[in-house]
């Protein structure tokens, strides 16, 4: 059996995950990571997408981010999200509107550099919506 670590999930509206788990999925700024106990200590960013989470039981949960911060530590890993929302609580509706947003702020764009990390943004919430509400 895998050792356990406490996660926590946060969103500027609620604490909505904390408890003991033996892993986590976190959609990282450099790619896709899994957090387990004694993990190394790390900050990370977070993109859009789903974090899935594997309590002491084996049971698993997901919720959907979008954007934010994770700090790893050998004992535990909090997840602050800029958004977040259990998987089951996200509509088609919720990400057609986000993706909306970011194309008004595309065309408000003041340099490359900006465009290029809207256009990233836009792909991330296409691939969330991909994989969470299949055509």
């Amino acid at each position: 059996m895998a050792d356990s670590f406490q996660f926590e999930l946060v969103s500027p509206e609620r604490l909505l995950l904390s408890g003991s788990v033996t892993s986590v999925v976190i959609p990282a700024s450099e790619g896709e990571m899994t957090v387990m106990a004694n993990h190394a200590p790390t900050m990370t960013t977070i993109n859009p997408g789903i974090v899935t989470v594997t309590f002491v039981d084996g049971k698993t949960d997901r919720y959907v981010v979008f954007g934010g911060f994770a700090d790893i530590l050998p004992s535990g890993c909090t997840l602050l999200a800029e958004s977040a929302v259990h998987v089951d609580e996200i509509s088609r509706d919720d990400i057609v509107k986000r993706i909306d947003v970011a194309r008004g702020e595309l065309e408000a764009a003041l340099n490359d550099e900006h465009r290029a990390g809207i256009e990233r943004y836009i792909a991330q919430l296409g691939t969330v919506q991909g994989t969470i509400l299949p055509a």
